[in-house]
């Protein structure tokens, strides 16, 4: 596990002495050096290392990592650049922008850009045994992630969080920060986008927030390669 060096270790560095982390820490790396496990473990905290947390903008949650080879790389929803199958759930968040914002549909599902640009891809469980979805659930990620969660409502200036899904809306209850902006909807899976998720035009109402309140809004256009 490389580990978290920029400003997110103020808010953290207290979890890595806590019984649950040390417990974790040893869990995670039994299971890398016996079993497949993604992603590969210099990606598990690309969220952070990609987005610090003086720049987040917006906290993107998803759950679990992808479970098939070479598609996760630390990053909620994100597949790496040559993964030529996109995933569908991030198919549906493009059909989305594509009618919220008029984006063209990319040949890649690599979302480095939105993570570049402030949004954190974080999910609530950071690795999972290939082909074995929620693997690692209630092993310690979860306690984590809600200290990156706590740290993220502390910021004192207007933050978008996207909740897809109602486990992701169970941290709401977490979430009291009266500048922050908390949007909801059902998770973009094909199993449920259909309900409301598709037409939610979280991706207008971020920008329209970031804006209003003198922040720079998200280029949410995914590049062709």
């Amino acid at each position: 596990m490389s580990m978290i060096t920029n400003d997110w270790l103020d808010s953290v560095k207290s979890e890595f002495a806590k019984p649950y982390y040390k417990d974790l820490y040893n869990f995670v790396r039994e299971e890398y050096s016996t079993r497949e496990i993604y992603p590969p473990a210099d990606d598990i905290f690309n969220a952070f290392h990609f987005t610090p947390l003086s720049k987040v903008k917006v906290l993107l949650l998803g759950q679990d990592p992808y479970h098939n080879y070479h598609q996760a790389h630390g990053l909620s929803f994100s597949v790496l650049p040559d993964q030529k199958d996109i995933p569908p759930s991030l198919q549906n968040i493009y059909k989305e922008l594509n009618t919220d914002l008029g984006c063209y549909i990319p040949n890649n599902g690599y979302l480095k850009k939105w993570a570049d640009q402030g949004v954190l891809l974080l999910n609530t469980v950071l690795t999972v045994r290939a082909h074995q979805a929620n693997s690692h659930q209630g092993r310690g990620w979860e306690t984590f992630t809600d200290a990156i969660i706590k740290a993220v409502n502390e910021q004192d200036r207007p933050i978008v969080y996207l909740l897809w899904g109602k486990p992701a809306q169970s941290k709401i209850k977490m979430l009291d920060n009266p500048k922050h902006l908390i949007l909801t909807a059902p998770h973009p899976s094909p199993l449920s986008a259909y309900r409301g998720f598709f037409g939610c035009k979280h991706f207008s109402k971020t920008n329209e927030f970031l804006e209003k309140n003198g922040v720079e809004p998200i280029d949410w256009q995914i590049e062709n390669i």
